[in-house]
């Protein structure tokens, strides 16, 4: 074997290892992506992703699209650099995705338990946003606190110091305001029998100067109809804006989105206010491509989806369901709306 044979045999080694390690050796990055979107007024494999029976529904066309986040792991190093000069993804340490205190199965659950947690909430924002009637009762009562002797669970929570709670966010707020020692009046309806019950605050743990009720309220619909959400496999809770915009577009008379192909994201509570989510641009991205031309965004996210908005797509800043209904009415008869 002449030299120069040798030489070049020396010289290929290295590079055919690092190939071979290129495509076998993982690394700690996963990939960010867009994600599929989906339309909250349609169907995903037969069935409406927002089903709701019992009650005559308002006919809608267009689209309210959610989106997601794709989230591509086990990269490889090869894998990991394609994804990066591809331009369409981002590679983020895998660590805050899925942390090293929990396994993937851990954190899969989390994501189911949020989305759940998304839709209940979004249920109960539409039914507030539309005046229909939810319950907000006593589910427990600490064993060792102020209403203990006082409240009992099953109570419906009417008002405390006369002022009217219909969502668990006013009644934290009501007590919040209160002072350790303060007595609550709570009225209640018990038994079907309205009543009012003196309660002796104390101090919330943690905060000495913040009053404590001792009690965990839950609103539940009370309507004689039922709304049920079909989407499998997709986690997190950046779904419920979309999902309370859904359930007003049907319950209520007009085209929320006056017929368009609106998608947004942001999460919600039952008293309707909107929250950040991760992943805006790559929810951008899907969105645009799937055919959208305005999207909602959480206020919060506004500076990033600014920097990163697709031509062609219109960013409307969202702070509340409220919020997030009238602006689309504006655009839909040729006004403005809040924008990043």
């Amino acid at each position: 074997m002449n030299r120069r044979l040798v030489t070049l045999v020396a010289a290929l080694v290295p590079v055919v290892a690092l190939l071979g390690l290129g495509t076998v050796v993982q690394v700690p990055f996963v990939a960010l992506g867009p994600g599929p979107t989906f339309n909250t007024l349609g169907e995903v494999e037969g069935e409406q992703v927002v089903a709701i029976t019992g009650t005559e529904l308002d006919p809608t066309t267009g689209n309210l699209n959610m989106t997601t986040v794709s989230v591509r792991d086990g990269l490889t190093i090869f894998d990991a650099f394609g994804f990066w000069v591809s331009g369409r993804y981002g590679i983020v340490p895998r660590e805050e995705v899925y942390p090293s205190d929990r396994s993937r199965d851990e954190v899969q659950e989390e994501n189911a338990a949020d989305f759940a947690q998304s839709e209940e909430s979004a249920e109960l924002a539409a039914l507030h946003f539309l005046g229909e009637p939810v319950a907000l009762e006593v589910s427990d009562v600490a064993e060792v606190g102020p209403s203990h002797d006082a409240l009992q669970v099953g109570d419906r929570l009417i008002s405390i110091n006369g002022t009217e709670v219909r969502t668990v966010g006013e009644v934290q707020r009501v007590v919040a305001d209160l002072a350790p020692g303060a007595v609550a009046t709570v009225v209640v309806e018990r038994d079907g029998v309205q009543q009012t019950v003196p309660v002796t605050l104390g101090a919330r743990p943690g905060h000495a100067d913040v009053g404590y009720l001792g009690i965990t309220p839950t609103e539940r619909p009370d309507v004689p109809f039922t709304v049920e959400f079909n989407l499998a496999e997709v986690g997190g809770p950046s779904a419920g804006l979309m999902f309370a915009l859904a359930v007003v577009d049907k319950l209520s008379p007009g085209e929320v989105n006056g017929g368009q192909f609106v998608a947004g994201t942001g999460t919600i509570d039952s008293d309707g206010n909107v929250g950040p989510i991760g992943g805006i641009p790559y929810k951008l991205v899907a969105a645009r491509e799937a055919g959208a031309t305005t999207f909602l965004v959480p206020s919060k996210n506004c500076d990033e989806a600014k920097q990163q908005a697709p031509d062609g797509l219109r960013l409307v800043r969202v702070d509340d369901l409220t919020g997030a209904v009238d602006a689309l009415d504006s655009l839909n008869t040729g006004g403005d709306a809040p924008a990043c």
